[in-house]
């Protein structure tokens, strides 16, 4: 059974249709202990099969871990966007990107093929200033509607600046991960091991204070 349905999947097909360029996603799975990863990966061909500017490949935990260590995936199922010459852009979805997080997907992948950001200059211009590694880890659940919101902007910082990681984190399927940061609400923005938090979906100028805050 198909996991988009028809109707979607042509409005889908239209807005992958204004993409100038490609998108490159590699997938992660394993084939023990992982609930959704089955569900992930036909969510991904459903949606690359809509268009030929989706490069889509897939890697098993356990015959390719030369690329799980390459882009230092240590949770599953991963979505890993990359650039076209297989770098890490370091824009992550940790678990199934459904409910609102399908929508985050689909922005995702048309802004990595018109190589858009919509961040403003000023935010831009700090982002890539920043010489040390940052770490934003976003969690949400698939129920919540202010939670794509905090992800895109994760990943929309991720796209200016190597040394800085976004990524989304299903709360539920992670909820070692979630104990750790004490997730009780969700989206909980999470910056460099808990150096700095932030709790709902703010701003990004806030994002921004709070990752300076985590560098000092």
């Amino acid at each position: 059974m198909a996991k988009i349905d028809e109707k979607d999947r042509q409005t889908i097909k239209d807005m992958f249709s204004g993409m100038k360029g490609s998108t490159h996603i590699r997938f992660f799975s394993t084939k023990e202990g992982c609930d959704y990863c089955q569900d992930t990966q036909e969510i991904l061909e459903e949606l690359a099969e809509l268009s030929e500017q989706i490069d889509l490949q897939m890697f098993d935990k356990d015959e390719h871990a030369e690329e799980v260590n390459r882009y230092n995936v240590d949770k599953f199922p991963a979505i890993v966007f990359v650039k076209e010459d297989d770098s890490d852009t370091g824009v992550r979805f940790y678990g199934i990107p459904s409910g609102y997080e399908f929508g985050t997907l689909i922005e995702d992948i048309i802004d990595f093929g018109n190589n858009h950001i919509q961040l403003s200059q000023s935010t831009i211009d700090q982002l890539a200033a920043i010489e040390e590694d940052v770490h934003i880890q976003v969690f949400i659940t698939p129920t919540c509607p202010h939670c794509p919101r905090a992800v895109r902007l994760a990943h929309q910082m991720a796209m200016v600046n190597p040394h800085i990681r976004g990524e989304m984190i299903e709360a539920m399927e992670f909820p070692d991960l979630s104990n750790k940061y004490s997730v009780y609400g969700v989206p909980k923005t999470v910056i460099n091991d808990g150096k700095a938090e932030q709790e709902g979906s703010v701003p990004e100028e806030v994002i921004l204070q709070k990752i300076q805050e985590a560098l000092q």
